[in-house]
């Protein structure tokens, strides 16, 4: 296979996925870019992922324009629907396309490329800490282990319908791919305005398997959504991503009455979800912690541990960082060999063959059933509507936006079910918060720019010379500083 490594510039178009399915086919993986986001976080991924050949549809429009015009090095650019690529291949003569008249005079693949399990099935980038999203390398065998425990666990088959609400940048939504496509079930892609509200088309389409974060049912819920019996088609419902409301799963069970509902728990790195905990509306409410519902235990085959600062297993019911090991933990991080000998490791205590480990950077205890609860974040991550954030990488951008050294972001403000926003200090600069914030949106996603910036004369230092982040939080606690 010439190219390795096939980016796909999505729009949520039905060429994207033909495309990601002919990647594979051919015996490439993936890289997904999202044409909502800035161009520069795109051009920085392409040039990671050493990319050589990138797929978009025509939906992707000015998206693609501007990739081209960062791209880091010469393209094969493929455009399955584009009848007329003359002002493309005048404006970026470096770059060689191929479109629909193209395509329909190449031979077909007779059969699908031969491909090592081992092999790369995509490469996922997810926030970094130094600035730069960093790429997950998972494999085909950990797409198939996953595959194959929830086709078992939800006897999936071709009367079933999808939803498929998440971005292709976003690796839930590998599941809602290939669980349904290997099932012959049929997939029913969310369009981008009905995203944030998408309980007329769970009717209209006659979902029975939804998948989401539990942000949506949240904003269903605000919207005066949540129904008795409003999803009478749904059987089961699955939520992933972030943590689970208990409120928000008994409104939405009531709106979904025949469906069973599962709380969802796994980071990237151990391909798309490992853990899982099926709601009782009998029991689980008690089970609940902190109005949070349990993450509860591992998928078959798979393994975790909860372990302190030492990597030794804590006792039941003492908190500490949540470690996985089994066939769905991927190789680890792209050309980074450090962060990867970081974060998967082997465990002292393990005498077992496959005694590598994810440290996930979560913390979680066992209850006395011994079902997982999750507690939020050891680090600087955190997560906003499911979407993960390196609070590093954030700062990046607006030390670099600002021109100022001096510059933290903290999530603010926090619930006892996670972090809803961020704020960013900026000191000693004399800031034009509206310019900096249109900067911010031209190197960062949406989710990831502040909802408040605050000019500070000089940041508050702890004892050890570091920012303390704590008098951040309370100068906002008490309404200080100057926020947009």
């Amino acid at each position: 296979m010439p190219y390795p490594l096939c980016a796909i510039l999505a729009s949520r178009a039905a060429e994207d996925y033909a495309g990601l399915l002919g990647a594979l086919i051919a015996g490439a993986g993936y890289v997904a870019l999202n044409a909502k986001f800035p161009s520069e976080r795109n051009a920085r991924i392409l040039e990671a992922a050493g990319c050589r050949c990138v797929l978009a549809s025509t939906r992707a429009g000015e998206a693609l324009d501007r990739l081209l015009a960062g791209a880091p090095h010469p393209l094969v650019v493929v455009v399955p629907d584009g009848e007329d690529l003359t002002a493309l291949r005048e404006r970026y003569p470096a770059h060689q396309f191929t479109g629909a008249a193209e395509l329909a005079a190449t031979p077909r693949l007779e059969e699908p490329a031969a491909v090592d399990e081992n092999s790369l099935a995509y490469l996922m980038f997810t926030s970094g800490t130094t600035g730069s999203p960093k790429g997950v390398m998972v494999t085909h065998a950990n797409v198939l282990h996953h595959l194959a425990v929830m086709w078992e666990r939800y006897g999936v088959d071709e009367n079933d319908r999808f939803s498929q609400i998440f971005d292709l940048t976003f690796d839930l939504s590998v599941f809602d791919m290939f669980a349904c496509w290997g099932r012959g079930a049929s997939l029913h892609v969310v369009p981008a305005k009905q995203q944030l509200a998408p309980a007329q088309f769970i009717v209209d389409h006659a979902l029975s398997i939804w998948f989401s974060v539990p942000s949506v049912g949240v904003m269903l819920r605000g919207l005066r959504l949540l129904k008795p019996n409003a999803f009478p088609t749904l059987r089961w419902s699955l939520f992933c991503g972030e943590r689970l409301p208990r409120d928000i799963a008994e409104a939405w069970q009531r709106a979904a009455p025949n469906a069973v509902i599962e709380n969802l728990y796994g980071p990237t790195e151990v391909t798309i979800a490992c853990t899982l905990y099926r709601w009782n509306s009998t029991e689980s409410p008690a089970r609940c912690v902190d109005g949070v519902v349990p993450i509860g235990a591992p998928y078959a085959g798979l393994a975790v541990a909860v372990v302190d600062e030492a990597l030794r297993a804590v006792a039941p019911g003492e908190r500490g960082e949540l470690c996985v090991r089994g066939p769905q933990v991927s190789a680890g991080y792209w050309r980074d060999a450090a962060i990867t000998a970081d974060r998967f490791v082997a465990m002292s205590w393990d005498s077992g063959p496959q005694n590598r480990w994810y440290r996930t950077g979560d913390l979680a205890f066992f209850d006395d059933l011994g079902e997982l609860i999750h507690c939020g974040r050891s680090d600087d991550q955190v997560k906003l509507r499911g979407f993960r954030i390196e609070l590093g990488e954030v700062e990046h951008a607006l030390r670099e936006a600002s021109g100022a050294d001096a510059v933290a972001v903290i999530a603010w403000p926090v619930t006892a079910l996670g972090a809803t926003g961020l704020v960013g200090f900026v000191a000693g600069a004399s800031i034009d918060v509206p310019a900096l914030d249109a900067d911010l949106r031209r190197r960062l996603p949406d989710y990831m720019v502040p909802a408040e910036l605050v000019r500070l004369d000089r940041m508050p230092l702890n004892a050890n010379g570091k920012i303390d982040k704590r008098a951040l939080r309370t100068s906002l606690e008490g309404n200080d500083g100057d926020p947009k």
